[in-house]
């Protein structure tokens, strides 16, 4: 017997779709006088609210930009534009637990792509 739940579908999102979502969460828990919003959630609405930058368009077309490149699969190119990283060590970072690692041409290619949306 196990605890864990099972696993029904996973989707990747951005911060800036993320945001969205929740406001609209937001909107619903507001309308509703005698329901209050849990910590989490509101925890979740703030941190949404100060790191999401770009907005949802922006983001996903960042992703897809990221994904054009050889080394950056899909789950990856959505963490960069999460964090959009600015120098090679942040870069290196997120690709610590990859079994290969980027030269510095590949890694300033890929900050080029983010600066362009910072």
């Amino acid at each position: 017997m196990t605890i864990f739940k099972e696993k029904v579908s996973e989707e990747f999102l951005t911060v800036a779709e993320t945001k969205e979502i929740l406001e609209d969460l937001e909107m619903e828990r507001a309308a509703e006088e005698d329901r209050e919003m849990r910590y989490e959630l509101k925890r979740a609405i703030e941190h949404v609210n100060r790191f999401a930058l770009l907005d949802p368009e922006e983001s996903l077309q960042l992703v897809e930009d990221l994904e054009e490149l050889e080394k950056v699969d899909t789950p990856t190119a959505y963490k960069i534009a999460n964090l959009r990283p600015l120098d090679r060590d942040e870069l290196r970072a997120v690709f610590a637990q990859e079994r290969y690692t980027l030269d510095g041409d590949e890694l300033d290619e890929i900050i080029n792509i983010v600066k362009q949306y910072a």
